[in-house]
């Protein structure tokens, strides 16, 4: 087994025990430095970061591999990359670039093949001058989106 199969295999036990904590991001540079990039369905604080450092740590011998550890959470405006982050964040605005564009909604479902985002526009009324409120709603397949980002709003 391979250094990285066996870090791999630690975080996703670990994780195993912590059904409510996801993996975003687990990568090992060429000089042993391991990142792990956790995110959670109820968001995850100190301790979650702490207790799965400490099932990796514990189980890897430094005189077998030396070797640097990090575990953090998914930051605030980090991209959205996993499916369950895009469900966690129902009802929030995100900021969803694609192919196509940027925009700008609430994102007000989240399906295993797509995002559906819902907003406000003004545009010009069909008869008459002047513009009208509608709403808008755009189904946007996974496979489309280049990057999308929680709005923080205060």
């Amino acid at each position: 087994m391979t250094f990285r199969e066996k870090v791999a295999e630690l975080v996703n036990a670990a994780l195993e025990e912590r059904p409510s904590l996801f993996l975003i991001d687990l990568s090992i540079s060429d000089s042993n430095k391991i990142n792990v990039t956790l995110d959670g369905d109820n968001g995850i604080n100190l301790q979650d970061c702490i207790d799965v450092s400490r099932a990796v740590e514990h189980n890897l011998d430094r005189e077998e591999q030396d070797f640097s550890l990090e575990v953090a959470s998914a930051g605030a405006t980090s991209p959205l990359k996993n499916i369950r982050q895009y469900k966690k964040n129902i009802g929030r605005t995100l900021k969803v670039k694609t192919e196509s564009g940027e925009t700008e909604a609430n994102l007000t479902d989240a399906t295993e093949e797509f995002i559906v985002l819902e907003w406000k526009a003004r545009e010009p009324k069909k008869i008459g001058k002047g513009k009208e409120t509608v709403q808008k709603r755009a189904e946007i397949p996974y496979a489309e989106i280049k990057e999308a980002v929680v709005v923080i709003k205060f």
